[in-house]
Protein backbone atom coordinates (compact mmCIF):
# COMPACT_ATOMS: atom_id res chain seq x y z
CA UNK A 1 0.00 0.00 0.00
CA UNK A 2 1.34 3.42 -0.93
CA UNK A 3 2.26 6.06 1.63
CA UNK A 4 -0.41 8.40 0.27
CA UNK A 5 -3.08 5.72 0.55
CA UNK A 6 -2.07 5.17 4.17
CA UNK A 7 -2.31 8.94 4.69
CA UNK A 8 -5.78 9.05 3.12
CA UNK A 9 -6.94 6.21 5.34
CA UNK A 10 -5.58 7.97 8.41
CA UNK A 11 -7.42 11.14 7.40
CA UNK A 12 -10.60 9.12 6.84
CA UNK A 13 -10.30 7.70 10.35
CA UNK A 14 -9.76 11.21 11.76
CA UNK A 15 -12.74 12.62 9.85
CA UNK A 16 -14.91 9.73 11.00
CA UNK A 17 -14.00 10.26 14.65
CA UNK A 18 -14.41 14.01 14.36
CA UNK A 19 -17.95 13.71 13.02
CA UNK A 20 -18.88 10.89 15.36
CA UNK A 21 -17.84 12.60 18.58
CA UNK A 22 -17.98 16.28 17.58
CA UNK A 23 -14.32 16.97 18.31
CA UNK A 24 -12.22 19.17 16.02
CA UNK A 25 -10.46 17.35 13.21
CA UNK A 26 -7.05 18.46 14.44
CA UNK A 27 -7.78 16.90 17.83
CA UNK A 28 -8.92 13.54 16.47
CA UNK A 29 -5.83 13.48 14.23
CA UNK A 30 -3.63 14.15 17.27
CA UNK A 31 -5.33 11.41 19.28
CA UNK A 32 -4.87 8.87 16.48
CA UNK A 33 -1.19 9.79 16.18
CA UNK A 34 -0.63 9.45 19.91
CA UNK A 35 -2.56 6.26 20.60
CA UNK A 36 -2.22 4.09 17.52
CA UNK A 37 0.64 2.62 15.57
CA UNK A 38 0.85 4.70 12.40
CA UNK A 39 3.29 4.66 9.51
CA UNK A 40 5.35 7.77 10.24
CA UNK A 41 6.00 8.25 6.52
CA UNK A 42 2.26 8.84 5.99
CA UNK A 43 2.03 11.62 8.58
CA UNK A 44 3.26 14.60 6.49
CA UNK A 45 0.74 14.05 3.69
CA UNK A 46 -2.03 13.23 6.19
CA UNK A 47 -1.28 16.46 8.07
CA UNK A 48 -1.37 18.40 4.81
CA UNK A 49 -4.76 16.91 3.95
CA UNK A 50 -6.12 17.61 7.45
CA UNK A 51 -4.99 21.24 7.34
CA UNK A 52 -6.23 21.86 3.80
CA UNK A 53 -9.56 20.17 4.37
CA UNK A 54 -10.07 22.16 7.55
CA UNK A 55 -9.36 25.44 5.77
CA UNK A 56 -11.65 24.56 2.85
CA UNK A 57 -14.42 22.56 4.54
CA UNK A 58 -17.34 24.76 3.46
CA UNK A 59 -16.07 25.09 -0.13
CA UNK A 60 -15.63 21.32 -0.40
CA UNK A 61 -19.11 20.59 0.94
CA UNK A 62 -20.60 23.14 -1.46
CA UNK A 63 -18.86 21.51 -4.44
CA UNK A 64 -20.03 18.08 -3.33
CA UNK A 65 -23.60 19.29 -2.81
CA UNK A 66 -23.70 20.66 -6.37
CA UNK A 67 -23.00 17.15 -7.64
CA UNK A 68 -25.58 15.35 -5.52
CA UNK A 69 -28.94 15.95 -7.10
CA UNK A 70 -31.75 15.18 -4.63
CA UNK A 71 -29.28 13.75 -2.14
CA UNK A 72 -28.36 15.76 0.96
CA UNK A 73 -24.92 15.27 2.46
CA UNK A 74 -26.52 14.24 5.75
CA UNK A 75 -28.11 11.27 3.99
CA UNK A 76 -24.76 9.91 2.81
CA UNK A 77 -23.04 7.36 4.97
CA UNK A 78 -20.41 8.88 7.23
CA UNK A 79 -17.65 6.88 5.52
CA UNK A 80 -18.75 7.70 1.97
CA UNK A 81 -19.18 11.39 2.72
CA UNK A 82 -15.66 11.61 4.09
CA UNK A 83 -14.07 9.60 1.30
CA UNK A 84 -15.71 12.07 -1.09
CA UNK A 85 -14.40 15.02 0.92
CA UNK A 86 -10.83 13.72 0.73
CA UNK A 87 -11.14 13.14 -3.01
CA UNK A 88 -12.77 16.52 -3.56
CA UNK A 89 -9.95 18.24 -1.68
CA UNK A 90 -7.31 16.52 -3.78
CA UNK A 91 -9.17 17.30 -7.02
CA UNK A 92 -9.64 20.96 -6.17
CA UNK A 93 -6.47 21.85 -4.30
CA UNK A 94 -3.83 19.35 -5.42
CA UNK A 95 -3.74 19.88 -9.21
CA UNK A 96 -0.43 18.01 -9.53
CA UNK A 97 -2.28 14.76 -8.78
CA UNK A 98 -4.15 13.57 -11.89
CA UNK A 99 -7.92 13.36 -11.45
CA UNK A 100 -7.87 9.71 -12.50
CA UNK A 101 -5.45 8.90 -9.67
CA UNK A 102 -7.52 10.80 -7.10
CA UNK A 103 -10.72 9.04 -8.14
CA UNK A 104 -9.09 5.62 -8.30
CA UNK A 105 -7.61 6.08 -4.83
CA UNK A 106 -10.99 7.13 -3.44
CA UNK A 107 -12.59 4.04 -4.97
CA UNK A 108 -9.92 1.76 -3.49
CA UNK A 109 -10.47 3.26 -0.05
CA UNK A 110 -14.23 2.86 -0.51
CA UNK A 111 -13.82 -0.79 -1.47
CA UNK A 112 -11.92 -1.35 1.76
CA UNK A 113 -14.10 0.65 4.17
CA UNK A 114 -17.57 0.92 2.66
CA UNK A 115 -20.25 -1.10 0.88
CA UNK A 116 -20.29 -2.53 -2.64
CA UNK A 117 -22.68 0.23 -3.72
CA UNK A 118 -20.37 3.00 -2.55
CA UNK A 119 -17.82 2.91 -5.37
CA UNK A 120 -20.20 3.90 -8.23
CA UNK A 121 -21.77 6.61 -6.05
CA UNK A 122 -18.39 8.08 -5.05
CA UNK A 123 -17.11 7.78 -8.62
CA UNK A 124 -20.06 9.75 -9.99
CA UNK A 125 -19.67 12.61 -7.52
CA UNK A 126 -15.89 12.91 -7.86
CA UNK A 127 -16.09 12.65 -11.65
CA UNK A 128 -18.59 15.52 -11.68
CA UNK A 129 -16.31 17.64 -9.50
CA UNK A 130 -13.34 16.85 -11.77
CA UNK A 131 -15.32 17.82 -14.89
CA UNK A 132 -16.38 21.07 -13.22
CA UNK A 133 -12.77 21.97 -12.50
CA UNK A 134 -11.75 21.39 -16.14
CA UNK A 135 -14.48 23.67 -17.50
CA UNK A 136 -13.62 27.33 -18.12
CA UNK A 137 -15.29 29.72 -15.64
CA UNK A 138 -17.67 31.08 -18.30
CA UNK A 139 -18.92 27.62 -19.35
Amino acid sequence: MSIRRKARELVLQSLYQSELNGKPLSETFRILREHFEIDKKALPYAAELIEGMGENHDDLDERITRQTKNWRMERMSLIDRNIIRIGAYELCFRPEIPAEVVINEALEVARRYSTDEAAPFINGILDGIARGIKQPPDA
